[in-house]
Order: structure tokens, then sequence, then C-alpha cells
């Protein structure tokens, strides 16, 4: 089903996978002898990035993006951000949609004041704005921007338009400031994985399968992490583009940075249905590419999956979860208890095994993943003949645009799905991260969404309350409908099917979409409701540094969902200091107590009054040594890690650690690059070490001269813990900075770097 190669590949003629090993047959092949370095410049991905890079090396990379798009729990902080560093307007299109915190149902008036801020924002700086409930973010990208060459940044994690032939990266708001300011995204020149997809799925077979199987291959063992994924071969011409961007959009659950797909005859439809024939143009590999790795798919063979808690990558085939049930749901079971570790939690799955077979709760389809067209009309093919039972199972589903809810009711689509049941309501990513249909307590539920990482749903543990969330095909989730929440795979629901041709009407846009790009008025004013506040002053880097341990965490993965809840905690994101309350509240609440004593000794430090305690670490030191001059010793709260940063782009779940007095990040390593580059950009030193952590929660950690030590090599910095009276040693390091990054860790923060300019 799927293949890992262990070392790169030649890709023939888009047709024939060489291993590295067996080279020496490409000349037979091909006729001519082929280069290494010439090969790899024959992926899709590299001219793309080539033709985007503006730096003289074409290792290092500074990249100008072609357009932007941010949501509305992220792009009120970010214009902040912008706005504290001297923008008059946006250079680039850039969106701002409200598919986030569009209900507007909690904390009074601040969400709606947001959507406010952001129209008087584009009116401002020349944006392009999107109300509520008209679109999800990806899925008005998709159709209004994307296009083949192209590169987008969004500061959603989900930003993947590979199939549209756009290389697009999800990045947290740091990133989207620097391509307002005109500055440039800098990587190195990532490895390139290809994808070489052969066959044709089965009709029970969804692109939720598809991405579910492929997540369960590559994300424990990292063969995609930071890299870029092309998908090439003849199995991407079985699937229509938007049943690949149902696919392609699950490729950030990889931890992969990118995706891109080849283009064909569909891809060139799609576009020009949605006006922009133009955007198209053929993208494949050249006769000969090299790629670092390649994962082999025979789609022909991939069957409905499900992802049970609390991982899209935690995969397997419904037919072996209905055939080991019991087993299969013990184990998950308890893996979330340990993953959960209270006892004020009571969650059962082997109480929801009803004459063998597992009990379902609730369905949801919705969102960038789920709400696609080609999704909703399969479940609703399932179901067209068959009801809901009034009992407990319930099924919510969500269009991922008003165009495309619009054919669905002058198809009579929507009237089938409210008829056997359903409950049909509009364009909102609640659903994808705890702040629509949060199930009951003890419930199960299916999705066809992008996450089920712990609380994504909106359960809140501390409170003595957890559900779980597990990922399926609308496909699957509709025929689970059709057997009363009984767990069923599509298998004999879809095999008449062929799905009716989409007609997009583009006037729900038309009539309610601001487009200001190019229009920027500066005397237009921002408008601001009470709950939009500036950020907090930062200062920049001393020398030396102390920092206090405020939480340690051993878990294999922390999500930044663990760093900072999502769902209701949405409503202050434009409240830098309101919403760093809630930081970690879900994994470790007594964190945010403990990092503001430590913030309440700096304000002193700044005095000139040193806490009697940190005296007491200071005279420990001393005593190891030698002289440390008190005053001049920056004092912050740190967190530790194995793996912090898998999951959302969101810049919150570093800048609610700043704002508390936070320093630095230690960890065995970051889970996404995006993370430790939110990190950074709030001017947080991304600290690592090789050996398991030796100091606790109430230890302090002193780096020396770390401010001089970022001018030069970071592989090998010397710190000393403190626990009480003792000293010891300990190795710390930083992988390769760029030296804007050094600049910006230095300057305290991204904004101080920018002002400093």
């Amino acid at each position: 089903m799927i293949k890992l190669y262990k070392g790169g590949v030649y890709l023939i003629d888009g047709s024939r996978i060489v291993a590295e090993e067996k080279a020496s047959k490409i000349k037979a092949l091909t006729g001519k002898a082929v280069l290494k370095e010439e090969a790899r410049k024959g992926t899709i991905a590299y001219s793309i990035l080539m033709s985007h890079n503006i730096s003289e090396s074409p290792d290092h990379l500074k990249i100008k993006f072609d357009a932007m798009a941010s949501h509305d729990i992220t792009f009120v902080g970010i214009i902040q951000t912008a706005r504290a560093s001297g923008i008059e307007k946006f250079p680039v299109p850039y969106v701002l949609t409200n598919c986030h915190n569009s209900l507007c149902a909690v904390g009074g008036t601040i969400n709606e004041d947001d959507h406010v801020f952001g129209l008087s924002a584009a009116k401002k700086y020349g944006g392009i704005f999107v109300p509520p409930h008209l679109a999800v973010i990806h899925q008005y990208i998709r159709e209004k921007m994307a296009g083949c060459g192209k590169m987008i940044l969004g500061s959603d994690s989900h930003t993947r338009y590979g199939a549209l032939g756009t290389m697009a990266v999800g990045e947290g708001g740091g990133e989207i400031v620097k391509q307002l300011l005109c500055d440039t995204y800098d990587i190195a020149y990532p490895d390139i994985i290809g994808v070489y997809l052969e066959g044709k799925p089965s009709p029970a077979v969804g692109p939720h399968d598809i991405a579910v199987a492929i997540i369960g291959a590559v994300f424990k063992n990292g063969y995609v992490k930071n890299k870029v994924m092309e998908f090439v071969g003849p199995g991407v011409a079985s699937m229509n583009t938007d049943y690949r961007n149902s696919v392609d959009v699950m490729t950030t659950e990889t931890t992969c940075l990118s995706s891109i797909w080849r283009t064909d005859k569909d891809t060139k439809a799609y576009l020009t249905m949605h006006g922009r024939g133009n955007d198209y143009k053929e993208l494949n590999p050249a006769s000969v590419a090299y790629y670092d790795g390649m994962i082999y798919v025979d789609l022909s063979k991939i069957k409905p999956m499900i992802a049970m808690p609390m991982h899209p990558s935690n995969a397997f085939t419904i037919d072996e979860v209905n055939a080991d049930t019991a087993d299969i749901l013990h184990d998950v079971e308890e893996k979330i208890k340990e993953r959960l570790n209270t006892e004020s939690v009571h969650f059962s799955l082997a109480d929801k095994i009803k004459n063998g077979r597992l009990l379902v709760q609730q369905g949801v389809i919705a969102g960038c993943a789920g709400g696609n067209y080609t999704n909703i009309m399969a479940a609703a093919h399932v179901l067209k003949h068959v009801g809901l039972t009034n009992d407990v199972f319930t099924l919510d589903i969500y269009p991922s645009s008003q165009p495309v809810y619009l054919d669905l009711l002058r198809k009579g689509t929507a009237v089938d799905l409210i008829s056997a049941g359903a409950v049909m309501k509009t364009a909102f990513c609640g659903p994808c991260f705890g702040a629509g249909d949060t199930p009951a307590n003890n419930a199960f539920s299916i999705r066809h969404t992008t996450r089920n990482f712990p609380n994504r749903e909106g359960s809140k543990p501390g409170a003595g309350q957890f559900s779980a969330v597990a990922l399926m095909d609308a496909r699957s989730i509709a025929a689970t409908a059709a057997n009363d929440g009984v767990l069923t795979s599509a298998e004999g629901y879809m095999d008449d099917y062929i799905e009716p041709g989409y007609e997009y009407d583009d006037s729900p846009y038309a009539n309610r979409i601001y487009y200001g790009f190019n229009k920027a008025d500066a005397e237009a004013a921002l408008i601001y409701g009470p709950n939009i506040k500036d950020w907090p002053e930062q200062e920049e880097l001393a020398d030396s540094i102390l920092v206090r341990v405020c939480s340690k965490i051993l878990d294999p993965v922390t999500t930044t969902d663990e760093l900072i809840p999502s769902g209701e905690t949405s409503s202050y994101r434009s409240n830098p200091l309101g919403l760093a309350e809630f930081t970690l509240s879900r994994r470790d609440p007594d964190y945010v107590g403990r990092a503001k004593v430590v913030r309440s000794w700096e304000a002193a430090r700044k005095e000139g009054v040193i806490a009697e305690e940190l005296n007491l670490v200071y005279d420990a030191l001393e005593d190891i040594i030698g002289p440390v001059d008190r005053n001049a010793v920056e004092v912050g709260s740190m967190i530790y890690c194995i793996k912090p940063g898998d999951g959302s782009a969101r810049e919150q779940a570093a800048s609610c650690q700043r704002v508390l007095g936070g320093l630095a990040n230690i960890c065995k390593e970051y889970a996404t690059k995006r993370y430790r580059s939110n990190v950074i950009n709030w001017g947080m030193l991304p600290f690592q070490m090789k050996k398991d952590a030796n100091f606790e929660v109430g230890d302090y950690i002193y780096v020396p001269h770390i401010r001089n030590i970022l001018e030069g090599r970071t592989d090998d910095i010397t710190a000393y813990v403190v626990s009480g009276k003792f000293v010891s040693e300990i190795k710390l390091y930083i992988t390769e900075l760029t030296p804007e990054e050094r600049r910006i860790i230095q300057a305290g923060c991204l904004i101080n770097f920018n002002r400093n300019r």
C-alpha cells in the first residue's frame, strides 16, 4: 500500500523510480549520464522556490511570497505587530478571513470587534476582507488566489494549496509581518520528498483515507519533517482537483514544510471554472528528477481509514478496528489516560462497545478538509435514502464556502441531507479547533476535519471533562450515520456513485467581500474594540540570563494546543495579557502563577532590587564559577518539553510565554520549524540539549554571556543548573540561526528588531 524508500531516488519521465544506489541504470534508460546536482533541479519544487528566491545562494533561500492570508484569531495580533514596526500599506494581496471566531457567541462584543478591526485595517492598508460565514480561509484561497507556480504564506498551519500548483507555507504571525515589511522568509533549501501515486482509489475511499494512511506511515519516523512533499505519478489523474485539495491540506499533519502536485487538465478546468484560467500552467518534474526520498502509494490498495485519538497518525483501517474492537479500544483508552495524567477525568471506550462494535455519538464533516463539495456530495449519496435515528448520534455538516453551499442548495443536496436528519451549517473552522460541536463528556466523535489532538474538540480535562475525536472520511462517516452510529466503512455504499459536476457561482463573494489591494487609505482609522490591546513592551537580551524552570513536560510530543489551548481562548487572541492567563492551562495549570512570580523578580531587578531567593541562587553559583554581576543578569522563566510545537502555526504558543516573562525553551527537538520560528520571533532562546533534563520545576539555569555567544557558534553552550545549594554544568545548543534571527533574539523580539532598524 505505502512504501518508504530509504535513500534518495531518481524519477525518470515521471513514471519510473530508480533508487540512488542503482543510478548507473539511468544512462541506459535515458541515453545520457545525469549528474545528481543537475537532477535536483528537475523537481517542480526547485523551479518554484528559485523563482521566488531573491538571495544569490541556491542553498540559503530568501523567499518573497505572491500573496498571504490570515484569519480572525491571528490577523489582529499580526497587524498590531506590523503597525508597531512602521507598516504603511500591504505590499502584496493579503486576505483577512473571519472563519474561526465567526460565531460571536462568547466574550460579549469582542469577536465582532475583531472583525470590524479587520475591515478597518483592510481599508487603511489595502487588504482583502472576507466577512464571517462566507468561506473558511483555505477554501477562499483555493477559489480566488491560488495558481500554478505561485507561493502563498498563511498564518494557519494548514496553509496548503499544492494541488493547485501553489507552494504554500503555514507560519506564525512573525513571518507574515516580515513579508508585510518587505523582508524575506529565510530558510535553508529543503529536502524534496516525492510522493508517487499509482492506481486509483476505490469508490468507497475518500481523500481523508489516503491522507490518514500517508500520515500514519511518515509522522512518527519524521520522514518528511520540514521537507517538501511533491506529488507525482499517474495516480494523480485518478482524482479530481477538489478531491486532491482534501488530501493536500492534510500534509500539514506529516510536519512537512510545504507541498506541490503535478498539474493537468483537471487543474486547468478547476482554475478556469473559478475565473482564473490564466493562472494555469502545466507543472511536471523534468525527464530526470532527483528526490531526497520517495513515498510510493498504491491508491488501489488504500482502505477506508480511521485515525484514533489523539493524533492523525494513529491510523488503522476501519476493518481492523471492527475485527479487533476491544483490544484496539483498550490500547487507545490506556494511552489517553497516560496522556491526561489526572484522576479527575473519566473516559471510557469500553462502554461504547455494543454487540462487539464501536458505537459513536457524533459525526462532523467540516472545514478545509471535509467541507469540500466532493466530500459532501459523496456523504449525501450514502444518506439519500437513509435517515438518522432519533437517538444519540448526530451529524453536522459545514460546507467550506458559500459558493459550495449555493451549489448544494441548487442541486437539492442540502435538502436531501437535511431531510435525512443532518444539520447544515455555514463555513466555520470551529470543529477543527474546539469552538463548535463540542461533544458531551465521555462521548466519541468521528470527524472529517484536520486534527484530533487532546482537547481539540473543546473539552476541558481540568474541569473533569473529556471527549475524544477520531478522524474519518465523509463517506465512512455517512455510512456510520446510516447504521445508527455503529462504526461502519463506506465499502458497499459508493459503488454506483458518479459525482455530479460542480457549478461555481461567485456572487456571494462579489456582493460581500471588500477588495482593497492597491487601494490603501493612509487616512483611514483603525477601529479598536476594548479587548484589542497593544503588545507589551519587551526588553532586549542582557549579556547573561538566569531562567527558572516553570514547567517540565515529558510527553513524547507537546502540541501548540497544550501550550496555549484553542477553543474558547480564541476570543482573547487580540489581548496578549488576557490570553496569556490560559498558557499551559490544560497541561500544567500552575505554570502561569510560577511565571508571574519570576516576571515580578525581573521587574524588581530593573529597579535595582534583587529578590532574596535569587541572591541564594547567585551565592550557590559564585561558590562554583566566581563573581556574578547580579544586576546585569536578566531573569525570566523557561519551559522544558521533549518535542514541543506540533500542530498549529499560532504564534501565541510562544508569545504568551514571552509576555509572562519567558526567556527560553529547552527541548530535545522542535516538532516543527514554525514553532521554533515563533520562539525566535518573540525573542526567546530556542535551546536544545542532547541529554535528558537533569533539572526540575523550581530549579534555575544560568547561561553566562549568551548575548555574545549569539555572535558566533551556538553548537556548544555551557550553562549551570542550580537546584538548592547544588550546582551542575549542562550543555545546550542552538541549531543554525540566520543573521536576522540572531539580531531578533538580541533585540528582545521582532517588534524591537524592526524598530531598531
